[in-house]
């Protein structure tokens, strides 16, 4: 009998724990599911009883969480991003294996040597993006290697959207995932890229301003904005001499236009405190980022400020968030980002019969003895229903699938590994074509 145990049970937990249970007897599998809310843990494991069990942890508690993950043999965290690191040295000193979504810590690869020694396997970016990004991505960079192919431009864009038939409202958006992370998206360094054998920075404060247009066929026209650090991904994904690289987030068109507003107003600082009372209306809220004015009217305040049309298509969708309405926050104490979330967590909430989209957009553009070429290769997965979404189904079952490939033997290497080799990224995406998680490809002389 093989243990697997998952830290955290967020929105994007419900499918990994699903296909965990559903293939726990063929796989002689036990599952235990720890989030701080036992009784939510308890209702992920409710269709397999006899081969999962929900319990209760704060995985702050090291010596609760270090017990619980040497009972186990394989260890899967959904934690928050920079939790992440306890667990992995948790892993290392209790010789397990560990899997998660997330972005490499630049502090777990002086590690790596250590988990090699100690026969683990550390797999980080084994999600939607990064993750089934990179696999996809991979499969073609190699295909055109084998073709003696010179790369000369790669562009990769993911979205987690709202599905067409549950777009209601004129941001164009809802919550699928961590609100959090939306709301911070794009801070902690300028977005880097290179771009006609130039490398370009975009300053958090830029961010939405520079987009492109992004076409994807069958699912519409997206804004697109840089995302992180592309250039890391030159040397991993053998491709140091390309002249263009870059990788970004869609969103639909108009959100970003719309969003730098908040940006401009510093609405997603989360560095301090707001003094607001828990009454304070949301336009107390706005006018606190705001310089003195004779001006009374604060729709007309804020798009002098901003520079932006009072009757645009920005403001119009500020306006829908009741931001310029006399409503009381609920809330104080928290960071202007932490109050902002609070309001779009009811604006922005998938209804009961909500559907959300995700979408994946890449180009490559290489040339064969002198021959241009383009690959377009395109996702489109609309979810199953609010549990079972298509961010949870892209995030966790490229996790699962690995999962089971690292305790069926599969993955002969040790250490920090991404999913970057044909003997993981094949299987897994193989796998996910089975479960209707596929890609549509299109070649184009150019």
């Amino acid at each position: 009998m093989r243990k697997i145990l998952i830290l955290g049970a967020g929105r994007s937990a419900s499918s990994l724990i699903q296909y965990l249970i559903r293939h726990a007897g063929a796989q002689d599998w036990r599952v235990t599911v720890a989030d701080q809310d036992q009784a939510h843990a308890e209702a992920m494991v409710k269709e397999g009883p006899e081969v999962a069990t929900g319990l209760a942890l704060d995985a702050t508690k090291a010596d609760a969480r270090g017990a619980l993950i040497a009972a186990h043999d394989l260890v899967i965290s959904m934690l928050p991003a920079f939790m992440h690191m306890d667990v992995m040295q948790d892993c290392l000193r209790l010789k397990k294996h560990v899997i998660t979504p997330s972005y490499v810590p630049d502090t777990l690869l002086p590690l790596d040597k250590e988990f090699k020694a100690a026969g683990s396997i550390v797999m980080n970016e084994m999600g939607l993006d990064p993750g089934i990004d990179h696999m996809s991505a991979m499969r073609i960079l190699d295909r055109i290697r084998r073709e003696d192919g010179r790369m000369e431009k790669f562009e990769s864009y993911t979205g987690g959207l709202v599905a067409p038939e549950s777009d209601d409202n004129p941001w164009g958006y809802k919550f699928s995932w961590n609100p959090r992370n939306v709301i911070l998206a794009g801070q902690g360094g300028a977005a880097k890229y290179i771009q006609g054998g130039i490398t370009k920075y975009i300053p958090y404060h830029k961010l939405f301003q520079q987009t492109v247009r992004v076409e994807v066929e069958g699912s519409g026209a997206f804004d697109g904005y840089a995302n992180r650090d592309s250039l890391k991904y030159r040397a991993q994904y053998g491709i140091e001499e390309i002249p263009t690289l870059i990788r970004g987030t869609l969103r639909k068109a108009g959100y970003c236009e719309a969003w730098d507003a908040f940006v401009q107003l510093g609405c997603t600082d989360d560095g301090y405190p707001m003094e607001l009372p828990k009454d304070a209306t949301w336009p107390d809220y706005i006018e606190s980022f705001l310089p003195d004015s004779p001006e009374t009217d604060l729709r007309t305040r804020v798009s002098k400020y901003l520079r932006i049309p009072k009757d645009g298509s920005a403001m119009e969708r500020l306006a829908w968030l009741g931001l310029f309405e006399r409503n009381a926050i609920g809330v104080a104490g928290r960071s202007p980002a932490a109050t902002l979330q609070h309001l779009l967590e009811k604006k922005w909430k998938l209804g009961p019969k909500d559907r959300d989209m995700v979408v994946m957009w890449h180009r490559f553009r290489y040339s064969v003895e002198g021959q241009h070429q383009t690959i377009h290769s395109t996702l489109s997965v609309i979810g199953e229903d609010t549990t079972h979404t298509a961010m949870a189904r892209t995030v966790g079952l490229p996790i699962a699938i690995a999962c089971k490939l690292v305790l069926n033997g599969g993955i002969k290497e040790r250490g920090i590994l991404l999913p970057l080799a044909p003997s993981i990224y094949d299987p897994i995406l193989d796998e996910l074509e089975t479960l209707g998680i596929a890609f549509n490809e299109e070649e184009l002389e150019a």
